[in-house]
C-alpha cells in the first residue's frame, strides 16, 4: 500500500468568499485558519498576544491566500491613520526633492507612510487636494506654506487636524512650523554685496511666490540698511529655469549696462546668469558678481564657484515630521516655532 501524503497545514480556501468583491478579507484568513477574526487581528497588531502555533496556523493562511490588510478599513475601526499628507509646490525642484527625502527617512523610522501632492504653486490646486487628502482622514499633514495652512485651517473638514508648516515660519510655538527667515536670508545677502564694495545691484526672479518675495524684501531692507539705492528688479512669473537667468540677465543689463552685481532669487537663475555672461564676455566677478540662492549640488563647482545661501532642506524635512509624529503623539514639543537658520557660503563669484 502507499505511503499516504499528510495533508496540508492549512485547507483550501472554501469555495464562496467573505465578500462578493472577490477580495480575501480577515474573516476568509481566521476561517481557513481555524480561529476567530479577532484573533488573526490581535496577530497582526500584536503578536505576542497569540500562541505560537495560531500565529503560525494564521501567517501560513495570509501567506496561501495573498491577503493584504485593509489600512482604510483599520483607519476606521481605530480612528487613527498611519498617512501623513504632504504638499511641495514641485516634484522637479532640488529644494523640494531634498525635504521629501527627510520626511521619508523620518516617517519610515516612526512606522508611517506619506502621501505627496504636488499643487504647482496655484492656490486651486492646493484647494483640491487639500480637500481630497481630508476625504482620506489622514493623521496630520505637511504643507509647504502659509497659505497652504489658511486653506486647511478654513476647510470645514479639517477638525482642527494636525499640520506642520514648512520653510516659512509661524508667528508663535502654537503656529507649528520648521524652516528659517526668508526675509533675514535677503537681507545676509544685500549687505554681503555692500560689504563688498558692490553699488550698481540688481535683483532678478521668477516664480514670485510668497517665499520668494519676502526674500526680495529682505534683500530690499538691507541694501537700505548700507545706503544704496533700490536694486533694479527683473520679475517674471514663470517657474523658473537656467535658460530664464541668461534671459533676466540680459534684461538687467539692457536696463543698467553699469550694473555690478546681481542677487538672482535661486541658483536655477544664478547659473544662466553666470553663462551669458561668459557668453558676452563678461568678467565675473571682475565685471559682475552675482549671487544666489538654495546651495545646489553644483552651485560650488561652478567655474567660478557660485556665492549662495545655504538652506537646510533635509532638515527641514525631517524635523518638521518629527514634530508632526510628536503632536500626534500628544508629546511636549518644547519650540512649536523651529528656525533652523542658514549660511551665507560666501565664494568666487562675488
Amino acid at each position: 500500500m502507499s505511503r499516504r501524503e499528510a495533508p496540508p497545514l492549512v485547507p483550501p480556501l472554501p469555495a464562496k468568499g467573505g465578500r462578493a468583491t472577490g477580495r480575501v478579507t480577515i474573516t476568509d484568513v481566521a476561517r481557513v485558519a481555524g480561529v476567530s477574526p479577532m484573533t488573526v487581528s490581535r496577530a497582526l497588531k500584536a503578536p505576542q498576544l497569540v500562541q505560537q502555533a495560531s500565529r503560525e496556523r494564521i501567517m501560513a493562511a495570509i501567506e496561501q491566500l495573498g491577503y493584504v490588510p485593509n489600512q482604510a478599513a483599520a483607519t476606521l475601526a481605530s480612528s487613527r491613520s498611519q498617512v501623513i499628507a504632504v504638499l511641495v509646490p514641485s516634484l522637479t525642484n532640488a529644494v523640494f526633492i531634498e525635504t521629501l527625502s527627510g520626511i521619508r527617512d523620518y516617517l519610515a523610522q516612526a512606522g508611517y507612510q506619506f502621501l505627496i501632492g504636488e499643487t504647482g504653486y496655484a492656490r486651486a490646486k492646493e484647494e483640491q487636494l487639500i480637500s481630497t487628502y481630508l476625504s482620506h482622514a489622514p493623521a496630520g499633514f505637511l504643507l509647504s506654506s502659509s497659505e497652504q495652512h489658511e486653506i486647511l485651517q478654513a476647510h470645514p473638514a479639517s477638525r482642527a487636524i494636525a499640520a506642520v508648516r514648512m520653510f516659512d515660519l509661524g508667528r508663535s510655538n502654537s503656529d507649528l512650523s520648521v524652516g528659517f527667515s526668508q526675509s533675514r536670508a535677503g537681507f545676509a545677502v544685500a549687505q554681503h554685496l555692500a560689504q563688498r564694495g558692490y553699488r550698481r545691484i540688481a535683483f532678478i526672479a521668477a516664480q514670485l511666490d510668497p517665499r520668494m518675495m519676502k526674500r526680495r524684501d529682505g534683500f530690499r531692507k538691507g541694501l537700505s540698511a548700507a545706503g544704496l539705492e533700490p536694486a533694479t528688479e527683473v520679475l517674471l512669473p514663470q517657474p523658473t529655469t537656467v535658460d530664464m537667468g541668461a534671459q533676466l540677465l540680459r534684461q538687467v543689463l539692457q536696463a543698467r549696462p553699469d550694473c555690478d552685481a546681481v542677487f538672482c532669487c535661486n541658483d536655477d537663475l544664478a547659473l544662466g546668469a553666470l553663462f551669458e555672461c561668459q557668453r558676452q564676455g563678461i568678467a565675473v566677478p571682475g565685471q559682475l558678481a552675482i549671487a544666489g540662492f538654495n546651495d545646489l549640488s553644483w552651485a560650488a563647482c561652478a567655474t567660478p564657484s557660485i556665492t549662495t545661501v545655504i538652506t537646510p532642506r533635509y532638515d527641514i524635512g525631517y524635523r518638521a515630521a518629527d514634530m508632526l509624529i510628536r503632536r500626534l503623539k500628544g508629546q511636549a514639543i518644547e519650540r512649536g516655532r523651529l528656525d533652523l537658520g542658514f549660511e551665507l557660503a560666501v565664494r568666487e563669484s562675488t
